[in-house]
C-alpha cells in the first residue's frame, strides 16, 4: 500500500472513532472538517518515509504515529487561524474552522485534536509500549514548551524575537518529530534523526516566507502577506528574495548530507530532492519580484 493510501485509511479510522457515540454533532463535524481533505500531509509522509527507510517492522505503530503527527499539525492550523492570532478567513482553499463553525467550536476542535493525537499513540502501543512512549515524549516536546509549536506561537508575542529559535519552534519542531518518530516506530534511535528534521523544517520555513511574500491568496489557498501584515520576522525581510532562495538551497543540500545511514538512505535523499523542486518558487514569480531583491 502506498504512503498516501496508508495515511487515508488510518486517518479515516481514527476520525470514525472520534466522531462516534453520543458526541456533540457540530464539534464532530468540525473535527472532520479540520482534518479532511488533508493538505499536502508532508510531515506524516516524511515520518512514514523514514520508518520505511529504517525497516518499518511495526507498520500499525508507524501509521498511528503518522496520524498523530498530522492531528497535531491540523490543531495548530485551527488555532493559528483564530481571531486572537492570524484572524484568517481561509485555509486549504475553504473557510477556516472558526468561520465555518464559530470561534468557540474552533478552540474546542484544536484542543480535541491535540488530545486525540496522544490517544492514538497510546492506543497503538500494544506490545511496543517502549516505542510508543518514546514517540509520545517526542511529540509532546515538539508540541509544547520550551521548543515546540506552542513556543513558536509564543515568540510572536515577544518584543524582541530570536529568529532561529522562532523558526525552529514554529516550523522545525514538527519536522523533527516526523523524522524522530519515524525512526522510533521502526525501532531505531531518535537522536541521529534530529538534524535531518531540523534542516527540512528550516527549509520549509524559508519556502513559506517566500510564498507568503510572493504569492497571492488564491495560489496559497490562505491569506497572503501575513508576515508583513503582522510584523513577523521572516527570511525575505532579512535576506531579500534572492538571498532567501540561496539560503533555501543551502539548507536542502545540508539536509541530504545529514541523512543517517540506513537501508533506505537513497530513497530519502530522492524525497528531499523532490521536495526541493516543489519548494523553490517558480521563475515567473521570481521575475515579477526582482524589484524586491
Amino acid at each position: 500500500m502506498k504512503i498516501d493510501e496508508r495515511l487515508d485509511a488510518a486517518t479515516a479510522q481514527v476520525l470514525r472513532g472520534a466522531m462516534g457515540g453520543d458526541a456533540p454533532a457540530q464539534l464532530a463535524q468540525a473535527l472532520h472538517y479540520a482534518v479532511t481533505p488533508g493538505g499536502a500531509r508532508i510531515r506524516p509522509t516524511i515520518l512514514l518515509s523514514v520508518a520505511l527507510a529504517c525497516g518499518d517492522d511495526r507498520p500499525r505503530l508507524s501509521d498511528a504515529a503518522a496520524v498523530a503527527l498530522e492531528l497535531i499539525h491540523c490543531a495548530s492550523l485551527v488555532h493559528d487561524d483564530l481571531p486572537c492570532f492570524d484572524d484568517a478567513d481561509q485555509r486549504r482553499g475553504k473557510a477556516t474552522v472558526h468561520r465555518a463553525f464559530s470561534e468557540p467550536l474552533a478552540v474546542l476542535t484544536g484542543d480535541s485534536l491535540i488530545v486525540l493525537a496522544f490517544d492514538v499513540l497510546a492506543a497503538a502501543a500494544g506490545k511496543d509500549a517502549d516505542r510508543a512512549l518514546q514517540m509520545i515524549r517526542v511529540l509532546s516536546r515538539r508540541t509544547g514548551m520550551p521548543d515546540g509549536i506552542c513556543a513558536g506561537q509564543g515568540w510572536e508575542s515577544e518584543s524582541q524575537v530570536n529568529l532561529s529559535a522562532y523558526h525552529g519552534a514554529k516550523t522545525g519542531a514538527l519536522f523533527i518529530a516526523a523524522t524522530q518518530m519515524g525512526a522510533l516506530a521502526a525501532g531505531q534511535d531518535a537522536e541521529p534523526w534530529e538534524e535531518l528534521g531540523a534542516r527540512i523544517g528550516e527549509a520549509f520555513q524559508v519556502a513559506d516566507d517566500l510564498r507568503d511574500a510572493l504569492y497571492d491568496a488564491e495560489t496559497l489557498g490562505k491569506p497572503a502577506g501575513q508576515d508583513a501584515a503582522h510584523g513577523r520576522p521572516n527570511a525575505v525581510t532579512s535576506l531579500g528574495v534572492q538571498g532567501a532562495i540561496r539560503r533555501l538551497k543551502d539548507i536542502l543540500g545540508g539536509a541530504i548530507a545529514s541523512i543517517p545511514s540506513c537501508p533506505g538512505e537513497a530513497m530519502l535523499a530522492e524525497m528531499v530532492r523532490r521536495y526541493a523542486e516543489r519548494m523553490t518558487p517558480v521563475a515567473p514569480v521570481l521575475q515579477r519580484a526582482d524589484v524586491r531583491r
